[in-house]
């Protein structure tokens, strides 16, 4: 049984890209439960850093496996037990407004993979030559 999945694209160092992959998500689990994450001082730039967290999240795993449905499901639930976490852990607190960027960064991750599909495996090719 091979490591990972096949992936959407066929890819020359899938290990690597699933590696770094997992990488990502555990970047944002650290910064979503850490006290104190580091954030810009202007208005909602903790909204935005949540945007750009998931939908690079988004945008780097549809590269990986197929069905972005599972894929935005299974984000939008880490967003949300992230949340619960943060709620329930008493240093930070969880804000349902974050779930919404959350759920915003899916949607543009979404949009990007559909929009340059197998971005990837083009760049892989590219560094390759």
């Amino acid at each position: 049984m091979p490591v990972v999945p096949p992936p959407a694209a066929p890819l020359a160092r899938p290990l690597l890209w699933w590696s770094v992959g997992w990488g990502l998500i555990l970047l944002v689990v650290y910064f979503a439960l850490t006290p104190q994450p580091p954030s810009p001082s202007f208005s909602h730039a903790d909204k935005l850093g949540h945007v750009l967290a998931y939908s690079t999240l988004m945008a780097w795993w549809t590269q990986l496996v197929p069905g972005p449905r599972r894929l935005a499901v299974a984000f939008l639930l880490m967003g949300g037990a992230l949340e619960l976490l943060q709620h329930w852990g008493g240093i930070r607190s969880g804000e349902f407004l974050d779930l919404a960027a959350n759920c915003l960064g899916i949607g543009l991750g979404w949009l990007v993979s559909g929009w340059a599909p197998n971005w990837l495996a083009r760049l892989e090719r590219g560094v390759a030559r």
